[in-house]
């Protein structure tokens, strides 16, 4: 609804003023109007439970919803660029930039506020739809205010040229920010690695890495909506019993839990530790040691990614 009244409150101030730039801003907000309706309609597919058919539950639609959305940013800033170029062959005169001046000042100001709102409860859910809306929105109010100023040195200056210029400027600004959203939701779609959750991942699990936990390699954190989907390998001492190894993978359960929250699916695969595991074992009262302690390997991303046990010979 908000996007509705601040789309048509631009129409009217393009209508008042012929500006090419409010004319760029006006068509930005078409696509508001448009992905405010994807992105509503992905939240509710977004939180709906998973079933036989989405045994990993349905938030992968939030990605769809900020590719469509994306693809829509880039689609208004060309469309502003062959509007400047049409401009160019039959020219408008430009009347009023004072009327049209308080009425886009309005309308930045609204998409501030709306923005920031979409910012901090996609942040508070884990959403991309609602995050990708909050950053589409705050751009969307960093291009009116850069309107607002050339609008402002036109008044002053009656340099009409400056119109077309800036609106290729902001073209430029909405291409670029509409190809982050792309890239993002792709990435996301692909299930490409997001490397500072992982680094942060493993940073957390050697600060709190108790004697029994070996290794750790395998590792791979998905995404799916709000949700982190987390497996990996776990080696262990191999004459460990069920009952030991399970709680074992509850101290490593509850340990991701406590730093990233409750929306996360963990699925373990124990392994037990093999001789070569022992000149890197820092577990001291092992009952079954074969070879000497040496020293100890930091858990980083190079060695818990791959799927091998860590060991000193051939380490990476």
């Amino acid at each position: 609804m908000l996007s509705v009244v601040l789309f048509l409150a631009k129409i009217i101030a393009y209508q008042i003023t012929h500006s090419l730039a409010i004319l760029t801003d006006a068509l930005e907000s078409i696509v508001n109007v448009i992905a405010g309706f994807i992105g509503l309609y992905s939240l509710y597919v977004a939180g709906k439970p998973r079933d036989l058919d989405h045994p990993y539950g349905h938030g992968k639609a939030e990605f769809v919803s900020a590719a469509i959305e994306g693809g829509l940013i880039v689609a208004a800033g060309v469309m502003i660029v062959y509007e400047t170029v049409l401009n160019f062959i039959a020219h408008k005169p430009i009347e009023q930039l004072d009327s049209g001046l308080w009425l886009i000042a309005a309308t930045a100001l609204l998409n501030f506020i709306a923005g920031s709102v979409c910012l901090r409860m996609g942040r508070k859910n884990n959403s991309l739809a609602l995050t990708a809306s909050g950053k589409h929105l705050q751009t969307d109010t960093y291009t009116t205010f850069g309107i607002i100023a050339g609008l402002l040195l036109m008044l002053f200056t009656k340099l009409y040229w400056f119109d077309s210029l800036i609106a290729l400027g902001m073209s430029t600004i909405v291409i670029y920010n509409g190809y982050r959203i792309v890239r993002a939701s792709l990435a996301g779609i692909m299930d490409e690695a997001d490397i500072q959750l992982l680094k942060k991942f493993v940073r957390i699990l050697n600060e709190n890495r108790p004697p029994s936990w070996i290794d750790l390699h395998n590792l791979r954190v998905i995404k799916y909506g709000s949700l982190l989907h987390v497996d990996c390998h776990f080696t262990l001492p191999w004459y460990l019993n069920l009952k030991e190894a399970h709680k074992e993978i509850d101290l490593l359960t509850d340990l991701i839990k406590k730093e990233f929250g409750d929306a996360i699916e963990l699925f373990i695969h124990t392994d037990p530790c093999l001789p070569e595991s022992c000149p890197l074992c820092i577990k001291t009262d092992c009952p079954v040691r074969q070879h000497p302690f040496e020293r100890k390997v930091e858990w980083t991303l190079e060695n818990v990614l791959l799927n091998e046990k860590h060991r000193l010979q051939g380490e990476i």
